[in-house]
């Protein structure tokens, strides 16, 4: 099984102006030769037959993705419009501003799968390519944001992947990202 960065989650993982909230002391490239050499810890059902997590040791110094939201830190969130590329709208998003995470002890590789990605109209020719990473403390999913979600359900002309909205799934997130938030330096 081969698997490649695409586009978009290269300029999502690895921006041009390197972040703390993003991959750290690691290339695109080494990081993809290390998803190609190293087999996942557990390979997890995604929320599509398209869509497979990878959960690999965090070899690198990333930091967890997201934080608990309490009463001590919740004055220290933020919200703006945002889109994630510019063909897409933007969306309401959150984030903590001030808050430094522990370095994560699992990164979940997000993949889809060669067909998914052509149908989007991003083909490749690996067998899988990486679309996001997760950074987590447990060897498990986050779960998708409630947006993204939607953006999914809206279909691939909306920047998804043209999957129906599942309601319990969409609820389980809801909860989930009540009580936590996404951070940035």
């Amino acid at each position: 099984m081969s698997i490649v960065l695409t586009p978009f989650a290269r300029t999502r993982l690895f921006p041009r102006q390197p972040r703390a909230n993003t991959i750290q002391d690691c290339s695109p490239e080494a990081f993809e030769r290390h998803l190609n050499a190293h087999p996942p810890l557990a390979v997890l059902d995604g929320y599509a037959p398209f869509c497979k997590l990878h959960v690999h040791r965090n070899w690198t110094s990333t930091r967890c993705l997201t934080v608990p939201v309490t009463a001590d830190n919740r004055h220290l969130l933020r919200s703006a419009y945002e889109a994630r590329s510019r063909d897409e709208l933007p969306v309401l998003v959150r984030w903590f501003e001030g808050v430094q995470p522990p370095v994560a002890e699992y990164l979940v590789v997000i993949l889809y799968s060669r067909a998914q990605l052509a149908r989007e109209g991003s083909p490749i020719e690996a067998d899988w390519g990486v679309v996001g990473c997760l950074y987590t403390l447990e060897p498990e999913e986050i779960p998708m944001a409630p947006v993204t979600m939607m953006r999914n359900a809206l279909g691939v002309e909306e920047g998804g992947s043209g999957v129906p909205l599942d309601r319990d799934a969409y609820r389980r997130s809801v909860e989930f990202w009540e009580r936590n938030a996404n951070w940035r330096p």
